[in-house]
Protein backbone atom coordinates (compact mmCIF):
# COMPACT_ATOMS: atom_id res chain seq x y z
CA UNK A 1 0.00 0.00 0.00
CA UNK A 2 1.63 3.18 -0.83
CA UNK A 3 1.22 6.29 1.44
CA UNK A 4 -1.41 8.58 1.25
CA UNK A 5 -0.46 12.60 -0.28
CA UNK A 6 0.09 15.07 1.92
CA UNK A 7 -1.94 17.37 0.37
CA UNK A 8 -0.86 20.22 2.68
CA UNK A 9 2.44 20.11 1.31
CA UNK A 10 1.39 19.83 -2.16
CA UNK A 11 0.26 23.29 -2.28
CA UNK A 12 3.00 23.97 -0.38
CA UNK A 13 5.76 26.64 -2.38
CA UNK A 14 7.48 28.73 -0.08
CA UNK A 15 9.08 25.96 2.09
CA UNK A 16 10.42 24.43 -1.05
CA UNK A 17 12.03 27.79 -2.82
CA UNK A 18 15.52 29.55 -1.95
CA UNK A 19 14.58 33.36 -0.59
CA UNK A 20 11.32 32.79 -0.86
CA UNK A 21 10.93 35.67 2.12
CA UNK A 22 12.98 38.12 -0.14
CA UNK A 23 11.42 37.56 -3.56
CA UNK A 24 7.34 38.08 -2.01
CA UNK A 25 8.74 40.88 -0.36
CA UNK A 26 10.53 42.24 -3.07
CA UNK A 27 7.15 41.98 -5.52
CA UNK A 28 5.76 44.91 -3.35
CA UNK A 29 8.60 47.20 -3.82
CA UNK A 30 9.02 46.40 -7.24
CA UNK A 31 5.00 47.30 -8.00
CA UNK A 32 5.12 50.58 -6.11
CA UNK A 33 8.02 51.63 -8.30
CA UNK A 34 6.79 50.72 -11.31
CA UNK A 35 3.51 52.62 -10.32
CA UNK A 36 5.09 55.89 -9.63
CA UNK A 37 6.07 56.16 -13.12
CA UNK A 38 3.34 54.41 -14.79
CA UNK A 39 -0.01 56.48 -16.83
CA UNK A 40 -2.02 54.69 -14.59
CA UNK A 41 -5.67 55.35 -13.41
CA UNK A 42 -6.20 53.96 -9.83
CA UNK A 43 -9.47 51.96 -8.25
CA UNK A 44 -11.80 51.93 -10.97
CA UNK A 45 -14.71 50.23 -9.40
CA UNK A 46 -16.61 47.21 -10.94
CA UNK A 47 -19.09 46.49 -7.90
CA UNK A 48 -20.00 47.47 -4.58
CA UNK A 49 -17.70 45.53 -2.62
CA UNK A 50 -14.15 47.38 -1.61
CA UNK A 51 -11.82 45.35 -3.10
CA UNK A 52 -14.49 45.01 -5.88
CA UNK A 53 -11.60 47.91 -8.10
CA UNK A 54 -8.99 47.60 -11.49
CA UNK A 55 -6.06 49.25 -11.90
CA UNK A 56 -5.41 50.31 -15.46
CA UNK A 57 -2.19 51.21 -16.60
CA UNK A 58 -2.23 53.01 -20.06
CA UNK A 59 -0.50 53.96 -23.22
CA UNK A 60 -0.64 55.94 -26.19
CA UNK A 61 -2.86 54.30 -29.01
CA UNK A 62 -3.17 50.85 -27.40
CA UNK A 63 -3.13 47.75 -29.43
CA UNK A 64 -5.61 45.84 -26.69
CA UNK A 65 -6.10 45.63 -23.49
CA UNK A 66 -4.31 42.47 -21.28
CA UNK A 67 -6.28 41.42 -17.85
CA UNK A 68 -4.29 39.96 -15.22
CA UNK A 69 -5.75 38.39 -12.48
CA UNK A 70 -3.21 37.62 -9.16
CA UNK A 71 -2.52 34.66 -6.96
CA UNK A 72 -2.66 34.32 -3.45
CA UNK A 73 -4.49 31.46 -3.27
CA UNK A 74 -7.92 33.60 -3.21
CA UNK A 75 -7.08 34.55 0.38
CA UNK A 76 -4.14 36.30 0.40
CA UNK A 77 -2.62 39.68 -1.68
CA UNK A 78 -4.29 42.42 -3.84
CA UNK A 79 -3.39 44.32 -7.30
CA UNK A 80 -0.83 46.53 -5.21
CA UNK A 81 1.48 43.43 -4.89
CA UNK A 82 1.89 42.94 -8.53
CA UNK A 83 1.82 46.25 -10.75
CA UNK A 84 5.28 45.66 -11.67
CA UNK A 85 4.01 42.32 -14.21
CA UNK A 86 2.28 45.10 -16.04
CA UNK A 87 5.43 46.34 -17.67
CA UNK A 88 6.20 43.90 -20.45
CA UNK A 89 2.64 44.59 -22.09
CA UNK A 90 3.07 48.45 -21.59
CA UNK A 91 6.44 47.87 -23.62
CA UNK A 92 4.36 45.73 -26.34
CA UNK A 93 1.52 48.67 -26.33
CA UNK A 94 -1.05 46.98 -24.56
CA UNK A 95 -3.17 48.93 -21.69
CA UNK A 96 -2.90 46.37 -18.84
CA UNK A 97 -5.87 46.05 -16.29
CA UNK A 98 -5.21 44.64 -13.02
CA UNK A 99 -8.30 43.60 -10.56
CA UNK A 100 -8.59 42.65 -6.95
CA UNK A 101 -11.50 40.69 -5.75
CA UNK A 102 -12.65 39.94 -2.22
CA UNK A 103 -10.82 37.18 -0.32
CA UNK A 104 -12.07 33.78 1.24
CA UNK A 105 -12.94 33.04 3.71
CA UNK A 106 -14.88 36.24 3.40
CA UNK A 107 -16.70 35.33 0.71
CA UNK A 108 -16.62 31.16 -0.82
CA UNK A 109 -14.62 30.62 -4.25
CA UNK A 110 -17.75 30.86 -5.99
CA UNK A 111 -17.98 34.29 -6.04
CA UNK A 112 -14.72 34.94 -6.12
CA UNK A 113 -15.10 33.61 -9.54
CA UNK A 114 -18.04 35.53 -10.05
CA UNK A 115 -16.46 38.72 -9.16
CA UNK A 116 -13.87 38.54 -11.53
CA UNK A 117 -16.30 37.65 -14.37
CA UNK A 118 -17.87 41.22 -13.76
CA UNK A 119 -14.44 42.57 -13.20
CA UNK A 120 -14.08 41.30 -17.01
CA UNK A 121 -16.75 42.64 -18.54
CA UNK A 122 -16.44 46.28 -17.07
CA UNK A 123 -12.83 45.76 -18.35
CA UNK A 124 -14.19 45.04 -21.59
CA UNK A 125 -16.99 47.90 -21.19
CA UNK A 126 -14.57 50.29 -20.77
CA UNK A 127 -12.33 49.50 -23.57
CA UNK A 128 -11.92 48.59 -27.72
CA UNK A 129 -10.25 46.44 -29.20
CA UNK A 130 -8.91 42.46 -28.38
CA UNK A 131 -8.48 41.18 -24.83
CA UNK A 132 -6.27 38.94 -23.19
CA UNK A 133 -6.66 37.40 -20.07
CA UNK A 134 -3.62 36.15 -17.84
CA UNK A 135 -3.72 35.00 -14.16
CA UNK A 136 -0.97 33.53 -11.75
CA UNK A 137 -1.70 30.45 -9.05
CA UNK A 138 -5.38 31.09 -8.00
CA UNK A 139 -5.15 33.98 -10.75
CA UNK A 140 -4.55 31.19 -13.37
CA UNK A 141 -7.57 29.20 -12.27
CA UNK A 142 -9.92 32.50 -12.48
CA UNK A 143 -8.99 33.12 -15.96
CA UNK A 144 -9.57 29.11 -17.38
CA UNK A 145 -12.81 29.63 -15.34
CA UNK A 146 -13.34 32.60 -17.60
CA UNK A 147 -13.30 29.93 -20.84
CA UNK A 148 -16.19 27.58 -18.83
CA UNK A 149 -20.00 27.63 -20.54
CA UNK A 150 -21.45 29.25 -16.97
CA UNK A 151 -19.37 32.36 -17.28
CA UNK A 152 -21.17 34.97 -19.57
CA UNK A 153 -18.65 37.18 -21.45
CA UNK A 154 -18.12 38.97 -25.14
CA UNK A 155 -16.17 36.16 -26.00
CA UNK A 156 -15.38 37.33 -29.49
CA UNK A 157 -13.32 39.55 -28.12
CA UNK A 158 -10.75 37.58 -25.99
CA UNK A 159 -7.74 36.25 -27.99
CA UNK A 160 -6.08 34.46 -25.45
CA UNK A 161 -6.54 32.93 -22.02
CA UNK A 162 -3.31 32.06 -20.17
CA UNK A 163 -2.65 30.71 -16.83
CA UNK A 164 0.48 30.60 -15.14
CA UNK A 165 1.29 27.85 -12.51
CA UNK A 166 -2.72 27.97 -11.96
CA UNK A 167 -4.84 25.03 -10.15
CA UNK A 168 -7.34 23.62 -12.69
CA UNK A 169 -9.09 20.53 -10.35
CA UNK A 170 -9.94 21.85 -6.89
CA UNK A 171 -10.83 18.91 -5.67
CA UNK A 172 -7.51 17.87 -3.54
CA UNK A 173 -7.91 21.45 -2.07
CA UNK A 174 -10.55 19.74 0.12
CA UNK A 175 -7.65 17.60 1.78
CA UNK A 176 -5.21 19.95 2.63
CA UNK A 177 -5.11 22.58 5.63
CA UNK A 178 -5.89 25.22 3.46
CA UNK A 179 -9.45 24.25 2.96
CA UNK A 180 -9.76 25.71 6.76
CA UNK A 181 -9.50 28.92 5.01
CA UNK A 182 -11.42 28.37 1.81
CA UNK A 183 -13.83 26.21 3.28
CA UNK A 184 -14.54 24.18 -0.11
CA UNK A 185 -17.81 21.60 -0.34
CA UNK A 186 -16.86 18.68 -2.44
CA UNK A 187 -20.25 20.30 -4.61
CA UNK A 188 -18.18 23.29 -4.69
CA UNK A 189 -14.73 22.16 -5.27
CA UNK A 190 -16.28 20.29 -8.53
CA UNK A 191 -17.73 23.30 -10.16
CA UNK A 192 -15.11 25.27 -9.60
CA UNK A 193 -12.70 23.31 -11.37
CA UNK A 194 -11.98 24.78 -15.18
CA UNK A 195 -10.71 21.30 -16.42
CA UNK A 196 -14.28 19.32 -15.53
CA UNK A 197 -15.77 21.76 -17.30
CA UNK A 198 -16.50 21.87 -21.47
CA UNK A 199 -14.56 25.13 -22.46
CA UNK A 200 -16.14 27.04 -25.29
CA UNK A 201 -15.51 29.88 -27.52
CA UNK A 202 -12.61 30.24 -30.48
CA UNK A 203 -9.65 31.53 -27.57
CA UNK A 204 -6.53 29.80 -27.32
CA UNK A 205 -5.34 28.74 -23.86
CA UNK A 206 -2.40 28.74 -22.69
CA UNK A 207 -1.19 26.83 -19.38
CA UNK A 208 2.26 27.50 -18.70
CA UNK A 209 4.56 26.38 -15.61
CA UNK A 210 7.82 26.89 -13.98
CA UNK A 211 9.79 23.53 -15.05
CA UNK A 212 11.16 23.59 -11.31
CA UNK A 213 7.29 23.75 -9.64
CA UNK A 214 5.92 21.62 -7.12
CA UNK A 215 4.83 18.04 -8.81
CA UNK A 216 1.64 19.30 -7.98
CA UNK A 217 1.78 22.18 -9.74
CA UNK A 218 3.45 20.45 -13.13
CA UNK A 219 0.42 17.79 -12.76
CA UNK A 220 -2.68 20.30 -12.33
CA UNK A 221 -0.77 21.86 -15.72
CA UNK A 222 -0.72 18.90 -17.24
CA UNK A 223 -4.19 17.66 -16.60
CA UNK A 224 -6.12 21.24 -18.04
CA UNK A 225 -3.89 20.66 -21.43
CA UNK A 226 -5.25 16.99 -21.31
CA UNK A 227 -8.80 17.54 -20.22
CA UNK A 228 -9.06 20.31 -22.93
CA UNK A 229 -7.22 18.93 -25.78
CA UNK A 230 -9.79 18.48 -28.84
CA UNK A 231 -12.17 20.93 -27.68
CA UNK A 232 -10.18 23.97 -27.73
CA UNK A 233 -7.06 25.14 -28.72
CA UNK A 234 -4.91 24.48 -25.64
CA UNK A 235 -1.21 24.20 -25.00
CA UNK A 236 1.36 23.80 -21.73
CA UNK A 237 4.44 25.12 -21.73
CA UNK A 238 7.32 24.38 -19.31
CA UNK A 239 9.52 26.98 -18.49
CA UNK A 240 13.10 26.01 -17.84
CA UNK A 241 14.63 27.40 -14.34
CA UNK A 242 11.85 28.92 -12.92
CA UNK A 243 9.85 28.20 -10.06
CA UNK A 244 6.44 29.27 -8.69
CA UNK A 245 7.55 32.57 -7.47
CA UNK A 246 10.26 33.12 -10.57
CA UNK A 247 7.98 31.98 -13.87
CA UNK A 248 6.32 35.46 -13.63
CA UNK A 249 9.10 37.53 -13.81
CA UNK A 250 9.20 36.89 -17.49
CA UNK A 251 5.89 39.50 -17.92
CA UNK A 252 8.24 41.83 -17.25
CA UNK A 253 9.65 41.14 -20.63
CA UNK A 254 7.88 42.37 -23.55
CA UNK A 255 10.48 39.71 -25.73
CA UNK A 256 9.71 36.54 -23.16
CA UNK A 257 8.19 33.36 -24.50
CA UNK A 258 5.39 33.83 -21.57
CA UNK A 259 4.72 36.94 -23.01
CA UNK A 260 4.12 35.02 -26.75
CA UNK A 261 1.93 32.94 -24.87
CA UNK A 262 -0.08 36.22 -23.49
CA UNK A 263 -0.40 38.07 -26.18
CA UNK A 264 0.61 36.53 -29.37
CA UNK A 265 3.82 37.28 -31.50
CA UNK A 266 5.27 40.88 -31.59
Amino acid sequence: MTDPIDWTDAFENGAYIAKAAEIRDGWSVRAEAFRETAALTRDVPYGDHARAAYDLFQTPAPKGTLIFVHGGYWHQTDKNTWSHLAAGAIARGWNVAMPSYPLAPEVPLGQITAHVARAVRTIMDATEGPVALAGHSAGGHLVTRMACPDIDLPRERITRITSISGLHDLRPLRHSAMNETLGLSSEEATQESPALHTPVGGTQINAVVGAAERPEFLRQTRLLAEAWQGQIDIRDLYVPGTNHFTVIDALTDPGSALMTAVLGPR
